[in-house]
């Protein structure tokens, strides 16, 4: 489509933008405006986007603006676009430096979400992103039911999902594998919000509190512990559900979303049940959680659990945020033999099987 030397397609520019952009926790209706565009040019074709562009009909689209349409421009004409140039002169250093050995290490990312919850892209489009950074696995959790404000996804739906999955898979490179999993709610009895049956079809099963956080102390330790137990769960995620600044860059976080203070529990008895069944304790990536604590998290490394280093990436850019729990993990000094997702896909699979649980 490019003159020249341009090895830069429309489509593949507006993309990277959004993904950078949502890196760097852009706002949602910056990032969205770029992949939209991407998504009205797609159809065209080659000569289609060309003649658009000699006719200078790019902004009668729908969701095509100036900004948009500079970049289509540029890359047509076989440039690189300035907004893309801006932006990677940013984007060539981790998000934070302090992780580089054990990012090195990891292979996949066990938390993740699409656009069937919470999330604002496509799984195709997160699959394409975790592909992109060097991945060979990325978990789609989305949301269970219980959690409607998330759109969580219901036994019929989730099995939908799963035949999604199936296709993806049917249609990756030799590498990747894209699990079956799920963030699933951990009720106020610490049972799981989905049925027993669908939950032992999946490959991943992440347990999360999202409810009643401030839950008097006895009965939230009752609480994390049974669903520790429960030989379903996999991974304990964003443990103490804190919130240590406003969240930025997810269609779903509400303005002016400030700070939270972690839910009270006894972590040694959660920690001792996470060692015991062989459950992970996740190491949140997300910048505005960092769960659990730095005390927190010595004091299950003390208590010998396993780890998963996710991001809980709400959209592509966000699969990045790996380099946050890389630095957090470095610096308490988790064993990286203990980290899940640095193991092989067939291994992993393995561990989780429920049969492998309590």
């Amino acid at each position: 489509m490019t003159a020249g030397p341009n090895p830069l397609e429309p489509v593949d520019a507006l993309r990277r933008i959004a993904f950078l952009l949502e890196r760097e926790r852009a706002e949602t209706r910056r990032v969205e405006a770029y992949r939209k565009a991407a998504a009205v040019i797609l159809p065209l074709g080659e000569q289609g986007v060309r003649d658009r562009v000699t006719a200078g009909t790019l902004t009668e689209l729908p969701g095509i603006g100036p900004s948009t349409s500079a970049v289509i421009e540029q890359v047509v004409a076989g440039a690189v676009p300035d907004k893309l140039t801006d932006l990677e002169s940013r984007a060539g250093e981790p998000l934070v430096t302090g992780g580089e050995r054990v990012r090195e290490a990891l292979r996949g990312d066990l938390h993740s979400h699409s656009d069937w919850s919470d999330g604002g892209s496509p799984i195709e489009e997160m699959v394409a992103s975790a592909m992109e950074l060097g991945h060979e696995y990325l978990a789609l959790t989305d949301h269970s039911p219980r959690l409607t404000v998330a759109h969580g996804l219901t036994a019929d739906r989730l099995r939908r999902q799963l035949a999604v999955v199936d296709a993806v898979n049917a249609h990756t490179a030799p590498g990747f594998t894209l699990l079956k999993a799920i963030e699933v709610d951990i009720l106020d009895d610490g049972g799981l919000d989905q049925d027993p049956d669908l939950l032992a079809e999946l490959d991943v099963r992440v347990a999360s509190v999202h409810s009643k956080l401030r839950m008097e102390r006895a009965a939230m330790t009752r609480r994390m512990v049974a669903a520790v137990r429960n030989p379903l769960t996999s991974v304990l995620g964003h443990c103490t559900g804190r919130r240590v600044s406003p969240r930025r860059g997810d269609r779903g976080a509400r303005s002016g979303s400030g700070t939270r203070p972690p839910s009270d529990f006894d972590a040694a008895a959660v920690f001792a049940a996470c060692a015991e069944t062989g459950t992970a304790v996740e190491i949140n990536s997300r910048p505005e959680r960092q769960d659990p604590p730095g005390e927190l998290l010595r004091q299950a490394i003390d208590a010998g659990c396993l780890f998963a280093l996710s991001t809980d990436a709400h959209a592509p850019g966000q699969l990045d945020f790996l380099d946050y729990g890389c630095e957090r993990a470095q610096r308490h000094g988790v064993p990286l033999e203990r980290v899940v997702n640095t193991w092989p896909v067939e291994r992993l699979r393995e561990w989780a099987r429920p049969s492998n649980g309590a």
